[in-house]
């Protein structure tokens, strides 16, 4: 099944979400520690067809890139390596931590569960992915 992949680099973790096969919906997939990211990417391609990466890029609010974005560009640059025929679509992020707290909130989930950072990194790959795949623009785009 081909799929979208989002994804919310960090640091130390990076946040992953998924789109259904038709492409509609993206869903939180897993928390992963940033240094075995591309570890788990290829061993997720080996069960499911990878037809673009949609990252979260840093951006601040007067729209130049934040001081993360040279950990983002690192980490776009080994993933363009690793990938070379996958094409990389790069997101704004803003703003994507403050709605990923809000939907858990708005989903029930408990204070302790809202407190795991894991959490809020996967669902922000999903608003990250989401947003992306909402975009009417994007239609042509998501099986390319």
């Amino acid at each position: 099944m081909n799929r979208i992949i989002g994804i919310d680099f960090g640091r130390k973790r990076t946040g992953l979400a998924v789109s259904d096969p038709l492409m509609v919906f993206a869903t939180a997939l897993d928390t992963v520690h940033s240094a075995n990211i591309i570890d788990y990417l290829q061993k997720y391609s080996q069960t499911e067809t990878i037809v673009r990466f949609v990252v979260g890029y840093p951006i601040n609010l007067n729209g130049a890139p934040s001081e993360a974005a040279r950990d983002v560009d690192a980490f776009l640059n080994l993933l363009k390596k690793k990938f070379p025929d996958i094409p990389v679509t790069l997101e704004d992020e803003r703003f994507t931590s403050v709605l990923a707290h809000k939907a858990m909130i708005d989903g029930g989930m408990k204070k302790m569960a809202r407190r795991q950072k894991e959490a809020v990194d996967k669902i922000s790959a999903a608003i990250i992915l989401q947003a992306w795949m909402d975009r009417p623009e994007n239609a042509k785009m998501k099986e390319q």
